[in-house]
Formats: structure tokens, sequence, C-alpha cells
């Protein structure tokens, strides 16, 4: 008789299907297909977790940007200087300091790949006290001079997590050895100006403490 109630509705005469074992039926598919569903809705977290931030990257660190840019089909070499307050100078004898790290040394058209005449500096952190940025002739090829060279200067403050630009300033380099101060300027912690910009000079390149480090000697060396 059971068989036949589970047939019922394929043999001709045969008797309706029990209605009770019908809803049963169903009544656990539905439950194990909820259970299903249960399931994986419990594991999405986990099958596609938020990703942690590292507690250091919630407040990335204030830093100092200066950038340097002379006519990319120039090869003459010009060199960036800065120097944090109590730091020996970075630039190309001493590509880094406990705040300011030369991160490029462009060479003119020696060795270089890239299609612009670019170097770059910045701190990890912002050093409170008076910072130095210095442009430096170190080599004229024949028939350049004078050699446009602008320079911007841009601070990340910690809190605002906003690049802002400090300040923007050209010159001309006309001599091999001529170094010009572009700024002086004065920071608090939180990367705000403390009195104004100034241009009095001072050489960077030539420090009481010059840097161990020596470029490459040769032809566009420097």
């Amino acid at each position: 008789m059971s068989l036949l109630n589970g047939f019922g509705g394929l043999y001709p005469g045969a008797p309706e299907a029990d209605p009770v074992g019908t809803t049963v039926f169903r009544d656990v598919t539905l439950i194990a297909l909820a259970g299903f569903l249960v399931i994986v809705l419990l594991l999405l977290p986990w099958l596609n977790p938020v990703g942690r931030q590292n507690e250091t990257s919630l407040t990335p660190p204030g830093s100092v940007i200066v950038e340097m840019l002379w006519p990319k089909e120039m090869a003459s070499d010009v060199d960036l200087w800065v120097q944090a307050p109590g730091e020996d100078p970075v630039g190309y004898r001493n590509m880094g300091e406990h705040y300011f790290n030369l991160l490029r040394d462009d060479r003119g058209q020696v060795d270089d790949a890239t299609p612009i005449n670019y170097e770059t500096a910045y701190s990890r952190g912002i050093p409170s006290g008076e910072e130095v940025v210095n442009v430096y002739l170190y080599r004229l090829e024949r028939g350049e001079a004078p050699i446009p060279v602008t320079v911007y200067v841009s601070v990340v403050t910690p809190k605002e997590h906003h690049r802002r630009n400090l300040l923007t300033r050209s010159v001309l380099l006309e001599h091999e050895g001529q170094e010009i101060t572009i700024a002086r300027f004065d920071l608090d912690l939180e990367g705000v100006l403390r009195g104004s910009i100034h241009t009095l000079a001072r050489s960077l390149v030539n420090p009481e403490k010059p840097s161990g480090y020596r470029r490459p000697h040769g032809k566009g060396s420097g």
C-alpha cells in the first residue's frame, strides 16, 4: 500500500498519494534548505573577511616632500640638497639621515631611463625646527646655461591626512658649483609653519661635517 501511495500519480487507478507523507517530505526539505542557507550566511564573513588595519597605518606619519625638476632635454646634472634640524645635510654624498632621505639622484641624461630630470627627498615624520632646501649645479653641459630649476615643497600633516603645497620656487643656475638656497623654514610637529620662509644662504654641499659617501667617478658622475 505504501508503495502504491508513493507512486499514486504515476499509475492509473492507483490511490491518491498520502498527504501526510508529502507534507513531511516537503517540510524536511525546506528545513534542510533553510539550515544550509544559515550555514552559508554564517560562513560569509570568514570567506571574505574585512581586512584588518595595522595600528601604525591608521594614522600615516606626516612628511615633508621636496621635489626638483629641470628641463628634460638638458643633460646637465643638478643636485637637490635638504637638511633637517640637528642633522647632516642629505644629498648625493649622504643619501639619508634619521628624517630625510634622498629617493632619486638624477644625473641628467647619464644612465637615466626616465624621460624627465627629477630628484625628490622626503622626511619620515615632521621634524620640528628649521629645514633647509638647496639646489646645486654639479655638472654643466656646454651651451646649456642657464639651467632653469623648479622646486616644490609640500607637507602631509598627520591629522589632516592631506598634502598641501608649502612653496614653489624657480631659479636659474648659471655655472658649475653654484649653490642656491631655495628656502629655509620652521615647522612644528603638526606641519604648521612657524614664522616666515626666507632664503638666507647656507651651504649644504660643503658643510663642516661632510659625509663619507662618494658618487662614482668618470663622465657624468655627480
